[in-house]
């Protein structure tokens, strides 16, 4: 797995309160390449959102490892779990995380002026014009349509190149339309800048286009079919 730039090895999650112990995942075990797409997929519950949160290193492993670009992500404190997320990690979310007091623009300058990029404002706005928001860089959230917000997240995610992009249901609070736009998008964003793309969906279209499909039952991972070749045909 040392080619992987993202290891997860047998990794337990459980939880306990006065009711008894939850397991929540039950020793996963993959690893993707860069520039690879994986698709996160199972039934509301099954720990899809768990997982990709540890491997984030926003939540934590009962037991087991998760390494990111190599480095093992609970071997670490908080602190610089944060710091390697800053410098490879981008995050689209179902619900936007926009600071509402900040504009379209400041939004995306955020994670270049933590960074102490003096460049920010020029970055910021090139790709705010990639993802066609170039008429509503000092826009606030508030008076943004739910695909404009979901742009200007895109924009935040993509304008630091980060290594992985992680996605949790990114077209769950959209509408048809709209969310097949903002995928495009996403895809083709993600094929520009050779983003490993870990996405966690509900939507089998939008799992079909991943080169992986990571399908969680009852906190397991349940293995791939191959595609079998039909002779003759």
């Amino acid at each position: 797995m040392s080619d992987s730039i993202i290891s997860v090895e047998h990794v337990f999650k459980a939880v306990t309160d006065s009711t008894g112990t939850l397991e929540i995942l039950r020793d996963i075990d993959f690893a993707l390449k860069a520039q690879e797409t994986a698709a996160i997929v199972g039934a509301s519950g099954s720990g899809k959102s768990t997982l990709l949160s540890i491997i984030a290193g926003l939540d934590t492993p009962t037991s087991g490892t998760v390494r990111l670009a190599g480095q093992d992500l609970f071997a670490i404190d908080e602190d610089a779990r944060a710091a390697l997320r800053a410098r490879k990690v981008g995050f689209v979310f179902q619900s936007f995380q926009l600071l509402g007091n900040l504009t379209a623009l400041e939004n995306v300058m955020l994670p270049l002026e933590l960074d102490a990029r003096k460049d920010a404002r020029k970055l910021a706005t090139e790709m705010l014009g990639r993802v066609g928001l170039s008429t509503r860089l000092n826009a606030y959230p508030r008076v943004l349509s739910g695909g404009e917000q979901q742009r200007v997240a895109l924009a935040r995610a993509f304008v630091v190149h980060p290594a992985v992009l992680l996605a949790d249901e990114p077209t769950g609070s959209l509408d048809f339309a709209t969310g097949e736009k903002i995928m495009e998008l996403m895809f083709d964003l993600n094929r520009e800048q050779g983003t490993t793309l870990v996405l966690v969906t509900h939507d089998r279209g939008i799992a079909q286009r991943c080169d992986r499909r990571i399908t969680i039952e009852a906190g397991r991972v349940v293995p791939e079919v191959p595609v079998m070749e039909v002779s003759g045909l």
